[in-house]
């Protein structure tokens, strides 16, 4: 039998390295780099004539123009919200990796879903981190179909496959693949090969068979994925579970999606029966008070397909002390600096010696630049002291010159605005509607000066 050989791989990016050094220079991190202990020639052998044809059946080389383009079936999850991240269901053979928080809800998520397409497809679901009395007591307190469910508690990749060589599911559940170990890798479960090994194996089968392959990763301080990142290449779809431990609401957002459009968002609420679907998320997040206050403006975000409305709040206060606090939550804090800047320059407001605190209501997290324009407005509102109308809804990408400019879908935010009683919008002047929006005032404004006027006259 060959010698085993030694290996240092990086625990970030996966690379690997001949001897150790203090930093990896692909992903640049330091202290990442860790030994492994590598397999024998026979086992590589061995493994690698287990992963042949690793995206399906072996096949011989032919024309693009020859490729079937017809569209695959998708089977429904029960759950709409669920079935959106997904890009409209789940697809025969393909890889869904789910992330989240501890606590976040992605057991309960998939336990859920499981249960309910058992009744009418095979399904197997596979815990490594907890007991079969554990997840049965889950399900009846949460009152699912418990019947039809096939449990497995392993930990093994070779005895799972042989289980499901026997049983035939169509939908396989792995919870969680950080757990997970491949008997060829010398190294422990959780490393970066076994990873790697235990992915590969999985998403191999998953293609063969025409398995839906559901793998539960774990996620780091930062949010991101344990492991390496090439998990993530292997899979066909990754979703994100978000949600804070002092908030009901989760948030299901897709990172990437082969079968869909990518950073489509669904939204759930946390009861004691599970993760109930919100199908009208605008309406919980525009959860206001009474009386207008100041430093409040709801605005409208783009999520996938859909739009969002969803309220910013802004408090501006004298600094206690001689560097004033700038504090984001839910938005990026370098962009909220430099709006500062450009409302300094462009607005003519002086708010540097002011500390500067924002939130998106409802733990939304917005990625995109149309939240500038209601951004500043808050701020303009709190510093002021002056309240805005309830009824008016405000979005736009604000430039460093002080230039307004239009953003995507920017007719479809406006309808979307009108149909929840929004009368009155500031709005790039490109994303005007050519027809009149019936009870909808729309301000067009092209730079940041016109904005600030037009919200003393509103």
């Amino acid at each position: 039998m060959a010698k085993a050989k030694t290996a240092y791989v990086c625990t970030e990016c996966g690379a690997d390295y001949s001897k150790w050094q203090g930093q990896c220079t692909a992903c640049q991190a330091w202290n990442t780099v860790s030994e492994v202990r590598g397999v024998s020639s026979n086992a590589k052998g061995a493994r690698g004539a287990r992963f042949e044809g690793f995206a399906g059946s072996l096949s011989e080389v032919q024309s693009l123009d020859d490729v079937s383009l017809a569209e695959q079936p998708r089977i429904s999850s029960g759950m709409q919200e669920f079935d959106r991240v997904l890009g409209g269901g789940l697809v025969e053979g393909s890889a869904v990796l789910m992330g989240g928080h501890p606590g976040a809800g992605k057991s309960t998520l998939l336990l859920q879903a499981v249960c309910h397409l058992a009744a009418s497809v095979p399904a197997l679901y596979v815990t490594g981190e907890e007991s079969l009395q554990q997840v049965a007591m889950r399900a009846k307190r949460l009152g699912l179909p418990t019947r039809d469910l096939k449990m497995l508690s392993e930990t093994s990749v070779e005895r799972v496959m042989q289980v499901a060589e026997t049983e035939k599911p169509r939908i396989l559940v792995v919870d969680s693949i950080q757990v997970m170990h491949v008997a060829d890798t010398e190294s422990a479960p959780g490393s970066v090969s076994q990873v790697r090994e235990s992915a590969a194996y999985l998403t191999r089968f998953a293609k063969q068979t025409g398995t839906i392959l559901f793998l539960v990763g774990h996620v780091t301080k930062d949010g991101s994925l344990a492991g390496p990142k090439v998990l993530e290449h292997m899979i066909d779809c990754s979703i994100l579970l978000e949600g804070s431990s002092d908030s009901r609401y989760r948030t299901l957002r897709g990172i990437k999606n082969r079968f869909g459009a990518v950073n489509e968002l669904g939204v759930f609420a946390m009861l004691e029966q599970g993760l109930k679907e919100v199908k009208n998320p605008s309406a919980i997040f525009l959860n206001r008070g009474e009386e207008a206050a100041p430093g409040s403006v709801v605005m409208v975000v783009w999520e996938g397909t859909r739009p969002m409305l969803v309220e910013i709040q802004a408090l501006v206060d004298m600094a206690q002390g001689g560097y004033p606090r700038r504090v984001a939550v839910g938005l990026d804090q370098n962009r909220l600096a430099m709006l500062l800047a450009v409302l300094h320059r462009h607005g003519g407001m002086h708010v540097s010696d002011q500390d500067v605190f924002v939130n998106v209501v409802g733990g939304v997290k917005v990625n995109e630049t149309s939240a500038d324009l209601a951004l500043l407005a808050a701020i303009v509102s709190s510093f002021r002291d002056r309240a805005l109308p309830q009824d008016l809804v405000i979005f736009g990408e604000v430039g460093l010159s002080g230039e307004i400019r239009p953003v995507p879908s920017g007719q479809e935010r406006i309808y979307e605005a009108s149909k929840h009683g929004f009368t009155h919008a500031l709005v790039p002047k490109a994303n005007v509607p050519r027809k009149p929006v019936e009870g909808m005032t729309v301000i067009p404004v092209t730079k940041l000066s016109e904005a600030l006027l037009a919200l003393e006259e509103v």
